[in-house]
């Protein structure tokens, strides 16, 4: 995933009611000051470690005329990497990988269709199809959260706050899988400082159970790092599963 336009640099303010962000940017007079611009945050997670004032972020101009906002926040800069905090962009990613057949647990499907209808009021991110062999329902989560002053220093961890949500997704895809379908959990790490993924149970004790009983009844449970850069990211290699 390539960005249509060079990324701006900027340093956080503030994050607020979610969706919102404001963030210092140099004046593009050329002037030589700064101003404030207000940048739509595409993340509905808590951004732990990743939201703190005065963070270097970079932010997409946005050009959709019908946008209420300006600008999108993509990435935050840690000081050691990049990490992609807008959650859309892991299925651009994942979908770009997927066509190009660059993940090998499933690349056997030709036939690859995006937001599909499922379960229960759902829509899968994508279906992939093959002639002669079972449907594979792939859903897909971006996941940023890592801490490094923690008890597991170099995990990926998800969730970053509860979701229901995601626990919904879990069970309606082991009901894929009683019906017969191969039912795929992909997780995307969009950074580049994990060695592993593990579920943050101390976040949200009732989403890291369901991905174990999940992965009990035929879940697949895939995970891969991203390559985060300014001008794009692209899919990295896959990462161990800790899931106990």
């Amino acid at each position: 995933m390539q960005y249509p336009e060079p990324l701006v640099r900027g340093r956080l303010v503030r994050r607020y009611k979610r969706f919102l962000s404001d963030i210092e940017i140099d004046s593009p007079d050329g002037s030589g000051g700064s101003v404030e611009v207000t940048a739509h945050c595409a993340n509905p997670g808590s951004m732990l470690g990743l939201a703190q004032p005065g963070a270097t972020v970079w932010l997409l101009p946005n050009r959709n005329p019908a946008a209420k906002l300006d600008w999108r926040w993509e990435l935050t800069d840690t000081g050691d990497t990049l990490v992609c905090i807008n959650t859309a962009r892991a299925n651009t990613v994942v979908g770009e990988a997927l066509t190009a057949g660059g993940i090998p647990a499933l690349a056997a499907y030709s036939k690859i269709r995006p937001e599909v209808k499922y379960g229960t009021s759902s829509r899968i991110d994508f279906l992939l199809e093959e002639d002669g062999i079972p449907p594979a329902y792939v859903e897909v989560k971006s996941v940023t959260l890592r801490r490094p002053d923690g008890g597991d220093p170099t995990a990926a961890e998800f969730p970053d706050s509860v979701t229901k949500r995601g626990a919904k997704h879990l069970e309606e895809l082991m009901e894929v899988g009683k019906a017969g379908a191969r039912p795929v959990m992909f997780f995307l790490v969009q950074r580049g400082d994990c060695s592993h993924f593990r579920p943050a149970s101390d976040i949200d004790p009732a989403y890291a159970e369901a991905l174990k009983r999940a992965a009990a009844a035929g879940v697949e449970i895939l995970c891969h790092t991203a390559h985060v850069a300014t001008d794009g990211i692209t899919l990295g290699p896959s990462l161990p599963l800790h899931l106990d």
